[in-house]
């Protein structure tokens, strides 16, 4: 994923499903660096990951 869509699912008000390393997230926001996310895993679980956005697929 690049970092125009991310910003693209961000500012959506569309369910938007993206995986990362076969799990489905959410995307929290885009980090500062820019070549980040934060994201946590959809469910109960809130914890919380920086993850390379390259590393994110959207289903």
């Amino acid at each position: 994923m690049n970092v125009n869509r991310v910003k693209q699912i961000l500012s959506s008000s569309a369910d938007i499903e993206v995986k990362y390393n076969g799990a489905s997230v959410w995307i929290d926001q885009l980090n500062e660096d820019g070549h980040t996310a934060t994201v946590h895993l959809r469910g109960p679980l809130e914890e919380r990951s920086s993850v390379e956005i390259g590393e994110l697929i959207e289903e």
